[in-house]
């Protein structure tokens, strides 16, 4: 499979390598070099550093750095859909847009609920404000899908798929988690002031330095050593999902978004959700709750391919998945593939970190 952009073997070793576990040290770019050469892949700290930074300025990576998981650091979040019409799309499309509280929104192929949107807040109470505001300018009706149970959220996006079979460091990846500080998680939700200072300063990635935790601790007036414990920490609390680059999948050809959704059974729910999970090309996978007479799916499983004739054979693969724990039937799951995307700010930190922070 070709990508849609040109990357030379040491750039697909790099950008398979470090979807995760890069290291929590000081200077990271060494170690981590010395465990892609472990790999076989010719390569020393300066010229992965500038191998990272090329790439992020080409538009092939999103960003380098940690992943926030904005559920594990306050506030609420939810999956809406709604019904725009076709002669008054793009003035609803505004009208929700217009929301700071709206992140990721996408028109999706679905005869009905064409519109798809995130709103993120930082009370859980607003969510249903938010609605109730949209309702009322577009005159349309929400259907609120929050997320009852995560099965996977793990967004990897290799460049010749998730494996290649050869065994090399392009298919298995590389993980120097165990690199970084000897941490202890702790059971604690809200955070510290320092913390949310750190995590407003990470969400939209690392510096490309060859030390950027210093730069990072630097920025927020504290000790390194901090920063690198408080990250570590995170990353094992789960307020980090992972730590890495982040590769632009539309720049690695995966344009093929296809939201699968599945009537399952309640009682075969918590079975399916491990097994589908597992499938090495679901990236998002959540049970979410049902809306009678307009919605009839309980189950999401995210897919991404770089054709349709890939993402219909992984469509495939999840149905069949399925059908070892019910018979799945024509009528129960439907594939929604997003034909536009209408907003991605992503999700701001600012106002969910605050409400969640202790005083000082």
């Amino acid at each position: 499979m070709s990508t849609d952009v040109d990357l030379t073997e040491r750039e697909r070793a790099v950008v398979n390598a470090f979807q995760g576990g890069f290291p929590v040290v000081e200077r990271p770019f060494e170690p981590a070099a010395t465990a892609m050469r472990d790999r076989g892949v010719d390569i020393d700290a300066s010229e992965l550093l500038e191998i990272v930074r090329d790439l992020d300025e080409r538009g092939v990576l999103s960003r380098f750095g940690s992943l926030v998981n904005a559920q594990e650091i306050g506030g609420a979040a939810t999956l809406v859909a709604m019904h725009a019409p076709d002669d008054r799309f793009d003035e609803i499309v505004d009208q929700v847009n217009d929301h700071r509280e709206v992140a990721h929104n996408y028109e999706r192929e679905h005869p009905h609920l064409n519109v798809w949107f995130v709103v993120s807040v930082a009370e859980e109470d607003r969510v249903e404000e938010v609605l109730a505001e949209i309702e009322a300018e577009t005159g349309q009706e929400t259907y609120n899908l929050p997320k009852r149970q995560e099965f996977r959220v793990e967004a990897k996006f290799y460049v010749d798929g998730p494996f290649d079979g050869d065994g090399d460091v392009d298919a298995a990846g590389i993980d120097c988690t165990e690199l970084g500080p000897d941490v202890t998680p702790t059971d604690e939700s809200a955070l510290s002031p320092a913390e949310r200072d750190l995590v407003l300063e990470i969400q939209d990635g690392f510096p490309l330095t060859e030390t950027p935790y210093a730069d990072i601790a630097e920025a927020i007036g504290q000790d390194v050593q901090w920063v690198l414990e408080t990250i570590a920490r995170f990353d094992r609390e789960g307020k980090i999902r992972r730590i890495g680059v982040v590769p632009n999948h539309y720049a690695l050809g995966y344009t093929e978004n296809g939201m699968t959704v599945w009537n399952v059974p309640d009682e075969v729910v918590p079975q399916v959700g491990p097994d589908v999970a597992s499938l090495p090309f679901v990236t998002h996978c959540y049970r979410r709750p049902r809306h009678e007479g307009v919605w009839p799916y309980n189950f999401f499983a995210m897919t991404h391919g770089r054709s349709e004739e890939e993402s219909q054979r992984r469509i495939e693969q999840v149905r069949d998945t399925m059908s070892e724990h019910w018979d799945v039937a024509d009528g129960d799951w439907d594939s929604l593939f997003s034909t536009q995307i209408l907003k991605k700010t992503g999700i701001r930190m600012a106002a969910r970190a605050d409400a969640n922070t202790r005083e000082r």
